[in-house]
């Protein structure tokens, strides 16, 4: 049975249109006709195949790698939208790039997160749908409703199935303490904390573990995985400080290089992560299990377009 309103409509760009085809399967309706070509000298051409006039129209295209690539498609695309009169544009970030830039840490540093907001309220959108912000301030960048997912209880249920034993979840530092919390409540389990420095981009020491993990299982937790220095690191750490096993998840797997090689090089037994990012078959590897996104998405855009609270998703 397919969804009764033709005004709702689902487009995607190159970033992820798997998971954009299961959010769409979901909901009970097809993607949207849009066919994205590229110049000679790599500008990005958008066509729309159908019309969008007064519809309530949703985007899904995670800012992933290539991410400028995937920006500037998202940016034309919903340009193309607002020039072809769609009634709202509705943009579906399961990703957001730039995430990580989001303060001055240094002196003379842009604060890249806010320059891509600003980009993407001139381009048109009406709406913003995330789903765990690196930062959360990053919502107040936003001067058009930004509606908030989290991967969490996806991660959290899959975790609870496996009936693990004396379990400890860990963050892998400070930032992530109210994350390993919320873990920690829905499996029962207790705390720790790494305390680390890191003295360069990509790069982590690990100085000391607050918490009891002597002969437990730990889960850490986090909400991205990018070069996966961090997680192995806090990984071999625990093991050689006497935790029985370790695995780890994240909701977005960048895995950027050498992060597959690490991490099945490392003694994590499990790396738990979602789709919000799609991933090459070279960072793919045996213990890397991939969770959808695609039903909380689903379930997000309908609330949206039927004018429902999103927040219950989550009571």
């Amino acid at each position: 049975m397919g969804y009764a309103d033709p005004k709702l409509k689902l487009f995607t760009g190159n970033a992820n249109p798997a998971l954009a085809e299961e959010v769409a399967c979901a909901i009970g309706i097809d993607l949207g006709r849009c066919q994205i070509d590229r110049f000679r000298d790599g500008e990005v051409q958008i066509k729309l195949g159908e019309s969008v006039r007064g519809c309530s129209v949703f985007v899904v295209q995670p800012t992933s790698a290539p991410v400028n690539e995937h920006l500037m498609e998202l940016l034309i695309t919903v340009d193309a939208l607002k020039r072809a009169s769609a009634a709202s544009i509705n943009v579906v970030l399961p990703y957001y790039g730039y995430a990580r830039q989001d303060r001055k840490a240094r002196a003379r540093d842009p604060i890249t997160a806010k320059l891509i907001a600003d980009l993407i309220q001139t381009a048109g959108a009406s709406r913003v749908i995330c789903m765990d912000l690196h930062a959360g301030q990053i919502q107040g960048f936003f001067n058009i409703p930004l509606d908030h997912l989290f991967g969490l209880p996806i991660l959290g249920r899959y975790l609870q199935k496996k009936q693990l034993q004396d379990v400890v979840v860990v963050s892998p530092d400070l930032g992530g303490v109210t994350r390993a919390r919320q873990l920690a409540e829905r499996l029962g389990a207790n705390i720790a904390i790494i305390d680390k420095r890191r003295p360069e981009p990509n790069v982590a020491e690990v100085m000391n573990i607050i918490g009891d993990i002597e002969g437990r299982t730990a889960v850490l937790i986090d909400d991205m995985i990018d070069t996966a220095g961090t997680i192995t690191l806090a990984a071999e750490t625990l093991i050689d400080r006497g935790a029985r096993e370790v695995y780890a998840c994240c909701t977005h797997p960048v895995l950027s290089p050498p992060a597959a090689q690490r991490l099945a090089a490392s003694p994590i037994k499990e790396v738990v992560v979602t789709n919000t990012i799609a991933l090459r078959d070279d960072q793919r590897m045996d213990k890397l299990v991939v969770l959808s996104v695609a039903e909380i998405i689903a379930e997000a855009i309908l609330r949206v377009h039927e004018m429902r609270s999103i927040s219950e998703l989550f009571d």
